[in-house]
């Protein structure tokens, strides 16, 4: 894999870092983070735009990658993230929604993912893909359509850095969050509490300042955002301020009401 630095790829930790191996008595919470999406951002000042979100606060960038076959989009490719990666030292997430992203994935470490998240509907060997990217040095996720059940990640707990809820169906910007899928987040949590892990749990889609508190209270701790970020009316900065609160808040209460 190609070297790209440690002024270009940050270091693993900081809430970065590979989750606690299974057996730990009690995972500790995961630091709660912004994670704003990369999906309907202006190509043509691709530079500026990545200089403007780590301005407005944001602790990680998602790159949605589309192949138009699992969702009807064509989007974001490595040579994309590879050509601002020198911009940042914030992670950079790779969501791979495309067919067989075991032959895709390494480009996209390769690029400067520090994150790579891959749909358990699009593989058929879920565990050797997440073995194999975490043998490259990337934290590796798995991600779930609203439909598909938590069941699937049970037997690769101990390969999973992150758990992405998808809280709409994936494809565009600008749907309505799902709220049904609350639950989903919780059980999720509570699957990666009783195998020990302290991976995180993130979600995507329909993410606003209104339910961020109720999403973080239900154990989510990496918020995905495009819209609520992008057409926000007073800007980015306003917008992750205000997603970074109602998290926050959120957090603490729940900490509060936390057995020792």
């Amino acid at each position: 894999m190609r070297d790209h630095g440690t002024s270009v790829r940050p270091p693993m930790g900081a809430g970065m870092g590979f989750a606690n191996a299974p057996g730990d008595k009690r995972p500790a919470m995961r630091p709660v983070a912004l994670v704003p999406s990369m999906l309907d951002v202006d190509l043509a000042r691709l530079g500026d735009e990545v200089d403007s979100l780590a301005a407005s606060g944001a602790d990680r960038l998602q790159w949605d990658v589309m192949d138009g076959r699992f969702v009807p989009r064509l989007t974001h490719g490595p040579d994309l993230l590879r050509s601002v990666r020198s911009r940042t030292t914030l992670p950079f997430e790779a969501h791979l929604m495309i067919e067989q992203p075991e032959r895709h994935w390494a480009s996209f470490v390769d690029a400067g993912a520090n994150v790579v998240i891959v749909h358990a509907e699009t593989t058929v060997h879920l565990h050797r893909l997440l073995a194999e990217i975490r043998a490259a040095g990337a934290a590796a996720g798995v991600a779930l359509n609203p439909s598909t059940p938590l069941d699937v990640v049970r037997h690769v707990v101990d390969l999973v850095d992150l758990v992405l809820v998808m809280t709409v169906n994936p494809g565009w910007g600008g749907q309505a969050f799902i709220r049904t899928m609350l639950d989903k987040v919780r059980q999720a949590r509570d699957l990666l509490d009783r195998a020990g892990s302290a991976a995180d749990i993130e979600v995507d889609g329909g993410v606003t300042a209104g339910v961020a508190g109720d999403l973080v209270a239900y154990g989510a701790n990496l918020l995905v955002a495009g819209s609520a970020v992008h057409r926000h009316p007073d800007g980015r900065e306003v917008a992750i301020g205000e997603l970074r609160a109602a998290a926050l808040a959120a957090r603490s209460l729940t900490a509060a009401l936390r057995p020792a």
